[in-house]
């Protein structure tokens, strides 16, 4: 068995202690990437491992090689040892190929090791809804690395080493090596690039802060006279490119820690729907509810009993959209209609938390209907 290190020349511009358990710092942070003759365990070798980890200021790298097949227990040993004093893993689709691997291997070989302990984030994992909404091909590391604008000075896939690194068992030639310890050094330096996609998935799943809100006056499609809130956001981390979609009506772009949300605001006179309308008359001539402690007074000629559908109050006002029920009480515009709104009353207007927790609620929403 042969190891190597060194040190990379790049550092993550994703803030990694967003990641980590309470306890925690960037030195228990080790990456990982395996390198193997085939999917198999039980049908292949394992013939080389990588790690980056944090030291001395600086993310350094080993890499520990099988120059035989028979060294692949060294191997295996060698990185087990070397990850007891780590807690924290970060990979790159390791929890569908490289960790299930890595335990059939130790299984193989009766070793008593496992990631049981380990706490950790699969970046594939973490980025695999955001496919489309990213206008990605695929999520192959390579590609991810494209869109991010790296250039890896390594030309071969993994499925090309293989045959590579049988040649080198038999030649030991320097080039072969060469090439085998370049493909996992550039996948291993791609991930310090690759972990900033993360940002991506927090403008969804992590609070975003409401710097500033505004309504705007615009003409729709139709050159009617619309109205809209815009909030100005704040990320916890940077965007590694900029990017924009629509949804439900509404927008959102983003570059760097910085975005912006535009929301339709709409000026009309919305119904509230009662909720047990057996307690309710609905009186025509008004068009509205009233409960019958009161509406008992009211001629019978002028009332009916109240049914769920007609079970409301008016009233016009300026409200906001909501795809779930976060802020009550909730409007509609009839009882079957699927839309929901609240109103933008003045309190709500200077709520800074309402505010994080609604553009939060339309992310969310605005990403589960994009397909849509």
């Amino acid at each position: 068995m042969k190891s190597f290190n060194g040190v990379f020349d790049v550092s993550p511009e994703y803030p990694l202690e967003k990641l980590l358990p309470e306890g925690m710092g960037i030195e228990d942070i080790l990456f990982v990437d395996i390198e193997t003759t085939g999917l198999s365990a039980r049908s292949s070798s394992l013939y080389l491992i990588g790690v980056v980890f944090y030291k001395d200021g600086k993310w350094q790298y080993n890499q520990w090689l099988a120059d035989k097949y028979e060294e692949e227990l060294n191997v295996i040993t060698a990185f087990f040892e070397f990850m007891h004093d780590y807690r924290f893993l970060i990979h790159y689709n390791g929890n569908r190929f490289d960790l299930p691997y890595l335990e059939q291997k130790c299984e193989m070989f009766s070793l008593p090791y496992s990631f049981e302990n380990m706490d950790g984030v699969d970046i594939y994992r973490r980025i695999s809804g955001y496919r489309e909404l990213l206008g990605l091909p695929d999520l192959k590391q390579k590609t991810i690395e494209n869109f991010l604008g790296i250039e890896r000075e390594d030309k071969y896939t993994g499925g090309e080493l293989i045959s590579r690194y049988h040649d080198y068992v038999c030649s030991g030639h320097e080039s072969l090596l060469i090439e085998l310890l370049l493909h996992n050094s550039d996948d291993l330096k791609g991930m310090l690039s690759v972990v900033s996609m993360l940002a991506y998935t927090d403008v969804f799943l992590k609070p975003i802060r409401v710097m500033k809100v505004h309504a705007n006056y615009f003409r729709d499609a139709e050159k009617k006279r619309s109205q809209e809130v815009i909030m100005k956001l704040r990320f916890g981390a940077p965007l590694p490119k900029a990017f924009s979609f629509r949804s439900l009506g509404c927008y959102f772009s983003g570059e760097g820690i910085d975005g912006n949300l535009k929301v339709p605001l709409f000026e009309e006179e919305l119904k509230y729907f009662y909720a047990n309308y057996h307690e309710y008359y609905y009186l025509p001539a008004e068009d509205m509810a009233m409960h019958k402690s009161i509406a008992g007074f009211v001629d019978k000629e002028h009332r009916v009993q109240a049914t769920a559908a007609n079970c409301y109050t008016r009233k016009k006002s300026l409200y906001l959209p909501e795809w779930e029920v976060l802020f009550t009480p909730f409007y509609k515009r009839t009882y079957k209609s699927k839309e929901m709104f609240f109103e933008l009353t003045d309190e709500f207007k200077k709520s800074r938390s309402g505010f994080n927790m609604y553009a939060e609620h339309i992310m969310q929403s605005m990403f589960a209907h994009y397909d849509d």
